[in-house]
């Protein structure tokens, strides 16, 4: 059971003519792929897919996409394509799943009671390293986000990956304790520097001096 459900349509036609004619008109060339089964290349509502999008939970659940003319696929968004100016979907990808299929995906970090810490209280910066890990979990399982308490954390201190506890069922491999979330201490304010008015007024009045005592001497 999904909280998404997507409607598409077969893309007769393919290339990329075909998918700004697309765009233009309002909808989003997409593929599904995967689970042995042929590639499906489809199209879907930019305006109702956007929506959707919108909600983060979208990029780490399981999605429904019903097609007209094929059926029901059951998928993962693995890929997305954006417009760097106005910050749309330009192509997405899909991939279908079940829900015992081990999946692994990126889901993002939360730092949680972090505003009353102490090193926050003290004047340090928060400083999340990680915005997400790379679970692995079966595909129903997802967790929405990974939670981290920073409640206690003074300036200097950081969160390693070994400190945080991971959902039930889902698991984070890794090789090397990296660093996920640490307290820097606050920035120094950079001392202004000096002012050269006065030393530049002082060398212009020696100089002056210097004129005159050479001009008497050749008197």
């Amino acid at each position: 059971m999904t909280d998404f459900v997507l409607e598409a349509e077969l893309r007769e036609k393919t290339g990329k003519a075909e998918t700004r004619r697309l765009r233009r008109a309002g909808n989003i060339p997409a593929v599904i792929y995967g689970g042995g089964k042929q590639d499906l290349p489809i199209v879907l509502n930019a305006n109702d897919t956007a929506k959707m999008m919108k909600d983060e939970h979208f990029f780490t659940s399981m999605l429904e996409v019903n097609v007209k003319g094929s059926g029901k696929n059951t998928v993962l968004l693995k890929d997305s394509q954006w417009d760097p100016i106005y910050d749309t979907a330009k192509h997405l990808d899909f991939f279908r799943v079940s829900s015992s299929d081990s999946v692994t995906v990126e889901v993002p970090v939360v730092a949680l009671n972090y505003e009353k810490c102490p090193g926050i209280i003290a004047g340090g910066l928060l400083d999340i390293v990680r915005h997400t890990l790379e679970v692995t979990s079966r595909a129903d399982a997802i967790p929405e986000h990974i939670e981290i308490d920073c409640s206690n954390l003074e300036i200097g201190d950081n969160i390693h990956i070994d400190d945080i506890t991971i959902p039930e069922g889902a698991e984070v491999a890794h090789e090397v304790n990296f660093t996920v979330i640490n307290l820097a201490a606050p920035k120094k304010a950079e001392p202004e520097p000096e002012a050269a008015v006065e030393e530049t007024g002082d060398a212009g009045d020696a100089g002056e001096a210097g004129a005159e005592e050479a001009e008497a001497s050749e008197e």
